[in-house]
């Protein structure tokens, strides 16, 4: 070990490369993940005293911290609303309980700071509050020593709470919730879903649908000949459109107005059942014909306009002719990390990135009513720069309320920051891009290298602490999901009338857990729940971090 005392970046990339080996191991739906795996790995290494420099630690949360606030900046301000703050009740309850009980159990018994900190990050599965907690420690004024310890306790009673809140919180959303609503989660899910009449996207990274719903084909004109283009493309409702004409060995422009002759043959492309729907008005479908293929460009677009923010896809195909009837189709909506459904009644938010299809100059005459072509093949550095050094800033003012002085110290000011210059962005995208990989490199190697160096400063107390606390810890990471995941299914059935696939999925949501949603869409067979789950996750993950410095201010009062 002599060595990775002498070389502590040795020791760094030893507890990341092992760290998410361990975190790889799967039981059933449950799978630790990285950061889990990490820190256990580096609490070991740090049991024989290897140490890396706090700064390094700083660094790296402010890094993590930025980039998550960035990326769900749009989503956060776009829920500033009636319907998104009924779902943020859950997560408000989210909070008010899990900072409750960690105080509760402080005075119980008599826990120090760094340990009921530590219980409420892991027990809520939301690693950044490790960061914000560690940090507020750090500007108590207390002794170098001291503060050494209890950062150290933040840590370890993580660990434990973490592992059985994430267990808790998979097996109660998608096992035990279901049963406390009666309802099949599944049949739920596609009766839900048959409401806004879509199709399911839940498909693996190396998945592609057997039947995809924009296809392509070619008919032999026979019924249609002597009509307009625009008069059998208006029976097919805008489900399919018309993008080349072929008669004899000319290739003819598809104009609205153009008459089909028998014999013609044209390509048709649209969703599935129109296109196959296309045969009966037109003709009998053919092989596929040398040189009438014409290419469709997939563009993806941020959506910046104000008139289709909250609009429902069924209301802007309805009030936007190029989708109704025009050969433009929009294919997928990304929020944040997730892919939506695109169904009917699915809302669209500013900031969410929507695909659109079509030929090349359809699509580049509509992209300018939903926002602007996406530019992210190089971070803008000069912006991210400039939204670190504004957020450092703002975590460096202290307010006292009372006797308890107040501060969002780095985390809590680069999280704001980032929320703001990621919503900045939405609204004016030719600036201040930052490509969805980047972001999402900057989150993971942020957030594990910061939990690396405090998992091997927290080391040589580790032990320690289990054997002060025993069976508390895992009890209240149960407790802790348990508590507030109950009063949610109550009050978002009997209060705000949420539909129970969605609850279900806000319920994990509020809890910001990724393999509670993962576990959840596994057992509905559908990505109904993410409807629920995006809106409480992008909120809680805002007002999650935030309990660290308050519940640090409160006891450290």
């Amino acid at each position: 070990m002599s060595i990775l005392r002498e070389r502590p970046e040795l020791a760094l990339f030893l507890c990341l490369a092992l760290g998410y080996l361990i975190g790889k191991i799967r039981v059933g739906p449950i799978q630790l993940g990285g950061i889990c795996g990490v820190l256990i790995v580096a609490l070991l290494i740090g049991t024989q005293n290897v140490t890396v420099d706090s700064g390094v630690k700083t660094v790296a949360f402010a890094l993590f911290i930025f980039a998550l606030g960035y990326v769900g900046g749009p989503q956060f301000f776009a829920h500033l609303n009636r319907s998104g703050l009924r779902f943020g009740v859950l997560s408000v309850i989210e909070v008010v309980c899990v900072v409750g009980i960690a105080l509760t159990l402080a005075g119980a018994f008599d826990l120090d700071i760094g340990t009921a900190s530590g219980i409420l990050a892991g027990a809520a599965t939301e690693s950044a509050v490790v960061g914000t907690a560690t940090e507020a420690i750090g500007k108590l004024g207390l002794p170098a020593d001291q503060v050494s310890a209890l950062q150290g306790n933040v840590a370890t009673a993580y660990t434990v709470c973490y592992l059985f809140g994430l267990v808790t919180i998979v097996l109660f959303t998608s096992q035990l919730a279901p049963l406390l609503l009666r309802i099949n989660l599944a049949v739920a899910s596609r009766e839900l879903w048959s409401k806004t009449k879509g199709g399911d996207t839940s498909l693996a990274d190396d998945e592609q649908p057997a039947l995809p719903s924009l296809v392509g084909r070619t008919y032999l004109v026979h019924a249609a000949a002597g009509r307009t283009i625009s008069g059998v493309e208006g029976d097919l409702n805008g489900g399919a459109s018309i993008e080349s004409v072929k008669r004899g060995k000319d290739i003819l422009h598809p104009a609205p107005d153009l008459t089909l002759r028998e014999g013609d043959i044209v390509l048709v492309v649209g969703q599935r059942a129109s296109a196959v729907e296309a045969g009966v008005e037109i003709g009998v479908e053919t092989s596929s014909v040398p040189g009438l293929d014409t290419p469709l460009v997939v563009r993806d677009v941020v959506l910046t306009s104000r008139k289709l923010h909250r609009a429902t896809v069924a209301s802007v195909r309805r009030d936007n002719p190029e989708l109704a009837e025009g050969g433009v189709y929009l294919t997928g909506i990304q929020r944040g990390d997730n892919d939506l459904p695109v169904a009917r009644e699915t809302e669209l938010h500013r900031g969410d990135v929507v695909t659109l299809v079509g030929t090349r100059a359809k699509v580049d005459r509509i992209v300018k009513d939903f926002g602007a072509k996406i530019r992210n093949d190089t971070a803008d550095y000069v912006y991210i720069g400039l939204g670190l050094s504004v957020g450092v800033l703002l975590g460096a003012i202290t307010v006292r309320i009372g006797d308890v002085p107040m501060s969002l110290g780095t985390g809590g000011g680069c999280l704001i920051s980032g929320l703001v210059f990621g919503w900045i962005r939405s609204l004016h995208p030719t600036f201040g891009a930052f490509p969805p990989a980047a972001a999402q490199t900057m989150k993971d190697l942020g957030l594990a290298v910061f939990i690396a160096v405090t998992g091997l400063a927290a080391g040589p107390h580790a032990w320690d602490l289990l054997k002060q606390y025993g069976a508390l810890l895992p009890l209240a990471g149960i407790g802790m999901v348990l508590i507030p995941a109950l009063l949610s299914i109550w009050v978002g059935r009997k209060l705000l009338k949420i539909e129970p696939p969605l609850l279900i999925g806000a319920i994990a949501g509020q809890q910001c857990s990724t393999p509670g949603i993962t576990a959840i869409t596994a057992v509905a067979k559908s990505t109904v729940p993410l409807l629920g789950y995006t809106i409480t996750y992008t909120i809680s993950n805002f007002l999650l971090p935030l309990t660290g410095p308050l519940l640090v201010g409160i006891l450290g009062s």
